[in-house]
């Protein structure tokens, strides 16, 4: 039975059931600080299971896409190793939330297998908390289970709890007997040991318990059911494989490895790599579908992690290009139809990758060359002591790579520390972790920042029992109301609650409101508006006495601010709308600041955004100002705000009803901040930068109004400055500019070739090919860059190397003659990286020109030898 028809017998058989379909959530968990990645398809219905979110169905069912790769559930160092462990995974789950419990459960999951799966029942097993008579019962009466095949096992195995406090209870597994020829020895048995004989397919959580603090358990008034299947192990059963990466969901991805590196699969040890690398490029292709990626904290870095250690395999099957992106067409066409986000969105997730690739590329092999010279010293003064079982239960020490030595490829080469201890337990070495985690805690120590104000806060005024804030700032600026809570802070300044606000908090991009609360005795300036749980707290100078819970003020937010920065607000929304126009619908709101004084918009996109694109950009929106169109506010459900093509922000927890502002024809967007009425109140929009901030994420910053006016006429005035200096008109700049420029060019060569003189040179004809050096006196990087520029045009068919040598150091260009330009094989950065080599320094480049440069001008003629060598190599590769 193929994957996609396991996961439709699933979802349509609790569908008879009365069950809710619901589709996956996204692997980035919304709104959900406590983990990573979403890894069960529980997460999703957490606020309902806790009694805080309610839906309108009782029961649900679904196929979640999950990830294990960081935190608690944490599966990487498995991944390959064994014939189940996989950072990305389905689950199949069917939910209770007080309706049903054990006995239609167990009832079900018995049928489903049993029947629409066909597993022999004789060879199906199941688990049961020690204490759990019920369900013990249920299995033997019930199903008609023999019950020497009903296993009872503690906590550790057998029972699961959200956390310390909170839903939690006794589970049930059941589990699939695959035969006595996967048994670990005589001792194998369910709860003895842990191979892969008494194989785990399905566990049934009963949530029946609500743990206190203390540990005291009390029952829960509707008990509810969380079940979990692993699509993949159900498939290794049904299809009778022996791994999950046999199974049609990944075996696809394995060949493909195959026939891209011309490695053969293995299951054994040779097959590590691609196993590693079918299983990683999973992760990454459902994360970046999901809004993530990879970045140097948080979710980000593990994403970051998964990829390199994938990088790092694909080295060992001889890659030295990148080659991951080259795998997600293929992800796309296996999990497309369950999954439909994946192939509109293919080659953007390639081009994250494969970015991605290519920023590890460039220190990925010195990395490799640090390590191997770092264990061949450890192997110079002692060989490895592999951890191998001695007598009893000693083992025998390893060697250690040290701490600072794994710090050192971690900060230096971008190599994850548990990469390197992989790479260190595969030449039988250990690492010191503890050198590594105090020399990473001394760096934190000095990164750190200090704590927010608003963190500080937080300690400093009681909202506990006051009734939630009302924000009334959609309607009106000004209003009277009362203080509910207060607390005087240092320095003067002062935090209070209202009753209700026209006060907009910090949420969204927006940033809080400024203005004034004014009481009978007391004046505060609010400086900054912030949320605290249902409370906004409104944060500025006091001035004054009498300061309490229960004084009457007014409330006046600052008009003129407050309108900067709805013009800014509704111009992002045109922002978004105008570059998915111009670029493409990947493009997606990843982060925002709305104020007064201008608007930052970081958005998903893969290259920088050309000057005329942007221009484009401007033209939209410009033509929506003119067009004066009026902003449509309303509040529906959050399904049919989807359903209606409003789009969401990433990171965003919503509600069940959720606020939509909508621009006619232009944009629909689920947003909680103040806008303008209409979009000819923005007045006019300039876009000052566009940059880069993380691989795949671009940030534009902008004006709207007045301020964008005056940016404009601060440019012509420094065009009009410029060209009174160059003497010509403002059209006339950009000619004026290319004379100077070629004026400047023809100077440095004129000084080049005055002032580098020729020692030495050679050549060396290889077939078609002549690859050449020369070596100047005191040139250095620019100079050599004059002699190229000079000599370019006259040499056919020639790899050149420049070497410009002083008393203490040696600089180096090579390139390829024009003509050579995209010749397969010859890679100029290759041959600069090989020389340099040779001198006990770095190098790299472009295919068509590498640099290096060294302390030790005695090599310079072994560099020289180096480079006519990598060029033999080269040549006859691309014959």
């Amino acid at each position: 039975m193929k994957a996609q028809q396991a996961r439709t017998l699933f979802v349509e058989f609790f569908a008879r059931q009365d069950h809710a379909r619901v589709a996956s959530s996204p692997v980035i968990p919304h709104g959900d600080q406590t983990i990573l990645f979403t890894n069960a398809g529980m997460n999703q219905f957490k606020d309902v299971f806790c009694g805080r979110e309610t839906r309108p169905y009782t029961r649900a069912v679904t196929a979640q896409k999950c990830i294990r790769a960081g935190g608690k559930h944490n599966d990487l160092d498995n991944v390959g190793r064994t014939a189940r462990h996989l950072t990305f995974f389905e689950m199949l789950g069917n939910f209770s939330f007080g309706d049903y419990f054990k006995k239609d459960a167990i009832r079900w999951a018995w049928d489903l297998l049993t029947g629409s799966y066909g597993l022999p029942a004789d060879r199906l097993y199941a688990t049961v908390f020690r204490d759990d008579d019920e369900a013990w019962g249920l299995w033997r009466d019930a199903i008609g289970l023999a019950p020497e095949r009903i296993v009872r096992l503690g906590e550790k195995d057998n029972f699961w709890s959200m956390g310390d406090t909170g839903p939690c209870g006794p589970c049930s597994e059941i589990l699939y007997d695959r035969g006595a020829q996967h048994s670990c020895g005589p001792e194998c048995g369910i709860g003895s040991c842990d191979c892969d004989r008494f194989f785990e397919i399905w566990n049934l959580v009963f949530m029946q318990f609500d743990q206190a603090a203390g540990g005291a358990r009390m029952p829960l008034p509707k008990p509810s059911i969380d079940t979990g299947m692993g699509l993949e192990r159900l498939c290794m059963v049904l299809q009778g494989v022996d791994s999950v990466y046999e199974t049609d969901l990944l075996s696809a991805l394995i060949d493909k490895v195959a026939a891209l590196s011309g490695r053969p699969y293995d299951r054994g040890k040779d097959g590590l790599p691609h196993r590693v690398i079918a299983d990683h490029i999973r992760s990454l292709a459902f994360a970046l579908a999901d809004g993530a990626f990879p970045a140097n904290d948080g979710r980000g870095y593990v994403l970051r992690r998964i990829l390199r250690r994938a990088a790092r395999y694909g080295r060992m099957l001889g890659f030295h290009e990148p080659v991951l992106f080259r795998l997600i067409d293929t992800v796309a066409e296996l999990m497309g139809d369950a999954y439909g986000e994946l192939p509109p969105r293919r080659a953007a997730i390639a081009d994250v990758i494969r970015n991605e690739e290519e920023r590890f590329g460039v220190t990925l092999d010195q990395g490799l060359a640090r390590f191997a010279a770092i264990t061949a010293e450890l192997k110079a003064a002692q060989p490895p002591k592999r951890r191998i079982e001695a007598t009893g239960n000693i083992t025998l020490p390893s060697p250690q790579v040290s701490g600072s030595a794994v710090f050192l490829l971690h900060d230096t080469y971008g190599f994850p520390p548990d990469l390197t201890a992989r790479m260190a337990e595969e030449e039988g070495f250990t690492v010191d972790q503890a050198e590594y985690e105090a020399l990473m805690e001394a760096q934190r120590e000095r990164s750190r920042s200090s704590a927010k104000f608003a963190d500080v806060l937080a300690g400093g005024i009681e909202c506990a029992g006051a009734p939630p804030t009302r924000f009334r700032g959609y309607d009106v600026l000004s209003l009277a109301t009362e203080i509910v809570a207060a607390a005087e802070l240092e320095d003067g300044r002062a935090a209070v609650v209202l009753a209700e606000t026209p006060f907009y908090a910090e949420a969204g991009g927006q940033v809080g409101d400024k203005g004034v609360i004014e009481g009978p005795t007391f004046r505060i300036t609010v400086e900054d508006t912030q949320k605290r749980g249902a409370h906004y707290l409104h944060i500025g100078a006091l001035e004054g006495t009498g300061l309490a819970p229960g004084k009457k003020v007014t409330a006046s937010v600052d008009a003129t601010a407050r309108a900067a920065t709805q013009r800014h607000h509704t111009a992002t929304h045109l922002l978004q709308a105008a570059l998915r126009a111009e670029l493409g619908t990947h493009v997606e709101q990843r982060g925002s600041r709305v104020a007064p004084d201008r608007l930052r918009f970081d958005f998903t996109h893969f290259a920088a955004v050309p000057p005329d694109t942007l221009r484009r950009v401007e033209r939209h929106i410009a033509e929506a100002i003119v067009a004066n169109k009026a902003l449509s506010v309303c509040v529906v459900p959050i399904a049919e705000a989807l359903a209606g093509g409003a789009m969401a922000l990433f990171g965003e927890k919503y509600g069940e009803e959720v606020r939509v502002v909508g621009i006619p024809g232009l944009s629909t967007e689920l947003c909680g901040g103040t806008h303008c009425a209409r979009t000819g109140d923005i007045g006019f929009f300039r876009i000052l930068s566009e940059g880069s901030v993380a691989a795949g994420v671009r940030r534009l910053e902008a004006l709207a109004g007045p301020d964008a006016l005056a940016v404009s006429y601060e440019v012509e005035d420094t065009l009009e400055r410029c060209a009174r200096a160059l003497k010509t008109a403002p059209a006339s700049l950009p000619a004026k500019i290319e004379a100077l420029k070629e004026e400047i060019r023809a100077l440095k060569h004129k000084s080049a070739q005055a002032g580098s003189q020729e020692l030495d040179r050679g050549e060396e004809r290889l077939g078609a090919i002549t690859a050449a050096w020369r070596i100047y006196a005191g040139a250095g990087a620019e100079e050599l860059r004059a002699i190229w520029d000079r000599e370019k045009d006259r040499v056919r068919d020639t790899v050149l190397a420049l070497f410009g040598r002083s008393e203490s150091a040696v600089n180096l260009l090579v390139c390829l003659s024009p003509d050579l330009r995209g010749r397969k094989g010859l890679h100029a950065g290759k041959l600069a990286q090989a020389a340099g080599k040779a001198m006990g320094a770095s190098g790299g480049g472009r295919p068509d020109m590498g640099q290096s440069g060294g302390k030790n001008p005695a090599a310079i003629k072994d560099a020289a030898a180096a480079f006519l060598a990598a060029a033999r190599a080269q040549a006859a590769e691309s014959a």
